[in-house]
């Protein structure tokens, strides 16, 4: 999307979080079905299964709806939506930290939901790849889904969210010094995961 997509999309939102602070519902669902997608798309990075991914961006949603009030417009409503879903996907998993141990289960797909370049690697693609943007989006999903919740989570937050690292800190409860050290692991593994991947670009 160029950036005068992106203003033009910011400013509808905008307009729609003004209505919806008025109490109309149908704003609030207008909201939704325009970021529905990305935000299924960035709680299953986090989370590897397909029906709580979908379950929490559904209480997301709420807790957004609930919270629009406080909406004052100081970054965009889709910053501001995103921090309040990475969050609720957090809190998952810190509720599931004690009754499971190991990774998730990552048999399951995403069956049919394109989720954009989230997951793209950044690199400029030439016409030259031997690798299509869907097979990296599909390889990159794979990679992620081997790296331990912890990993995958800084990895999400930072790589595809964009966050800085004392906000992840904040958002995990883990030190900056933690943080950090994670990332530095999560990216070791990715590289040897995807070393073709990089390697064909």
């Amino acid at each position: 999307m160029s950036e005068q997509n992106q203003a033009a999309a910011a400013e509808e939102d905008l307009a729609l979080v003004r209505l919806c602070q008025d109490g109309d519902r149908e704003a609030f669902n207008r909201l939704v079905t325009r970021h529905r997608q990305r935000a299924f798309a960035m709680i299953y990075q986090i989370v590897r299964d397909e029906q709580d991914a979908w379950d929490l961006a559904q209480e997301g949603f709420l807790k957004a709806w609930k919270s629009m009030g406080r909406f004052r417009g100081e970054s965009a409503f889709g910053t501001w939506l995103h921090r309040i879903l990475s969050n609720v996907a957090i809190d998952w998993l810190r509720r599931r930290r004690g009754s499971q141990v190991g990774e998730f289960d990552d048999s399951r797909g995403i069956s049919g939901v394109e989720p954009g370049a989230l997951t793209v690697p950044r690199a400029e693609l030439g016409p030259s790849e031997r690798l299509s943007d869907q097979e990296l989006r599909v390889r990159m999903d794979e990679a992620l889904g081997k790296l331990s919740e912890e990993h995958r989570v800084v990895i999400v937050l930072r790589e595809i969210q964009g966050l800085e690292y004392q906000e992840i800190a904040t958002r995990t409860g883990a030190s900056l010094g933690t943080v950090m050290s994670r990332l530095f692991y999560a990216r070791k593994k990715l590289q040897t995961l995807l070393k073709d991947v990089y390697e064909s670009l």
